[in-house]
């Protein structure tokens, strides 16, 4: 069992930053890939970056692409979510999700993964 707490939600304006945290509490070593994905209302939910726990190779969709990078610690268990130039089209909620078995799937396919947080809020408005 894997859990994941998200934090870093708020609200910001057009061009501001935030950064998420996601961190992970149980079998933790488990987890071979973690993904962001966020849903805004009305719509379904999509993959932002995902992050390979043992290479670091990072995975980012085209709509955040250098303006959004993810990290991981030093010790595996907290997965960051750096975003800048943030857009009104940003607004969603935030998801973290990890993924035993990540291999030959699809990094931005919610089916692929395993375990979710609850989500945090993010809200970019003037």
């Amino acid at each position: 069992q894997v859990q994941l707490k998200e934090s870093g939600g708020g609200s910001v304006q057009p061009g501001g930053s935030l950064i998420l945290s996601c961190t992970a509490s149980g079998d933790t070593a488990t987890s071979r890939r973690v993904g962001w994905f966020r849903q805004a209302s009305g719509k379904e939910r999509e993959g932002v970056a995902a992050i390979w726990t043992g290479s670091f190779g990072t995975h980012y969709a085209d709509s955040v692409q250098g303006r959004f990078t993810i990290s991981l610690n030093g010790s595996r268990t907290t997965v960051y979510l750096q975003m800048n130039s943030l857009k009104p089209e940003d607004t969603a909620t935030y998801y973290c999700a990890a993924d035993l078995h990540p291999y030959g799937s699809d990094w931005n396919r919610n089916e692929g993964y395993d375990y979710w947080g609850q989500g945090t809020q993010v809200t970019v408005s003037s």
